[in-house]
Parts: C-alpha cells; sequence; structure tokens
C-alpha cells in the first residue's frame, strides 16, 4: 500500500505543473476566452525589459507533497512512532510539493511599455516567447476588465 501511495504521489507531483498553469503568451487564447469580443488598438512600444513570472503552487501540488510525505514518513519507525513520522513528513511534503510547483510554474517574461494612439500608455507583462523592440507597431487586444495582451501585427 505505501508503494502504491507514493507511486501515485510521485505521479501527482509530476503533472501538477502541466494542470495548473494557464498560458501567459500573446499568442495563446484559453478555450474560455475563444468567442469573446477584444478591443484592438493600435500603439508603439517604447520600452521592453525582461521579468520573472512568479510560478503559482496548486491544491493540487499540496497535496501530492503531503501524499509522498505521508508515506515516507510512515515507513520510518513503528507503531506510535510510525504515525507521528507519517505526520510530520506530510507536512514537509505539502510544503515541498508547494515549492516544487511553484518553482515549476515560473517563467520568463517581458514587460512592455506601450506608446497607445489614442494616447495613454500601457505597462502590460506577458510571456516572453514573442520578441518585441523599442518603436515596433504592435496591436494591443484589451478585453474584459484589466486583460490585455500585445501582439505582432497580422502578417507582421
Amino acid at each position: 500500500m505505501n508503494r502504491f501511495a507514493v507511486a501515485l504521489g510521485a505521479i501527482i507531483l509530476g503533472t501538477a505543473s502541466g494542470c495548473a498553469t494557464r498560458s501567459l503568451s500573446g499568442d495563446v487564447y484559453n478555450r474560455s476566452d475563444a468567442q469573446k469580443a477584444w478591443r484592438a488598438h493600435w500603439g508603439e512600444v517604447v520600452g521592453v525589459r525582461s521579468v520573472t513570472i512568479e510560478g503559482e503552487p496548486s491544491a493540487l501540488g499540496t497535496s501530492g507533497g503531503g501524499l509522498v510525505g505521508y508515506s515516507l514518513g510512515r515507513v520510518v519507525g513503528s507503531g506510535s512512532g510510525s504515525r507521528v513520522a507519517g505526520a510530520v513528513g506530510g507536512v514537509a511534503g505539502a510544503v515541498a510539493g508547494q515549492q516544487v510547483e511553484k518553482a515549476a510554474t515560473t517563467e520568463g517574461g517581458i514587460e512592455l511599455t506601450v506608446d497607445m494612439d489614442r494616447g495613454d500608455v500601457l505597462v502590460i507583462v506577458q510571456s516572453d516567447d514573442v520578441d518585441f523592440a523599442a518603436g515596433e507597431r504592435v496591436r494591443v487586444l484589451l478585453g474584459r476588465g484589466d486583460q490585455a495582451r500585445v501582439m505582432k501585427p497580422p502578417g507582421g
């Protein structure tokens, strides 16, 4: 039983980062963004700065790590000592699982400062999967709330 729990926890931890993330690319739309209107505005990039987009832990990483830690802790000792070690291992595993998932979901990003044709200046952070340069004309899509993305012009 303990080996099964350890294997299951390892599988959960290994897949946790892939399940919990939402793309921060200007070129990737989430399913929930499809068939929704985005307002397109034009502007010029006036600044590009490399940034780090911090990862996020989820319940999946926490529970997976806790399960692995508990199972490994139970292997230590016997009787009540085994239960105590399991509890301590579960807490330590949950914390470790959070940190592993946070590190796995951290990614490189860019902070783009865009002088909009309409007169204002926007600063938008997104994934660094597309290169932008100062002086480049871009299309900025503004969605609901404060959602925004910077894109190369169509055909650009």
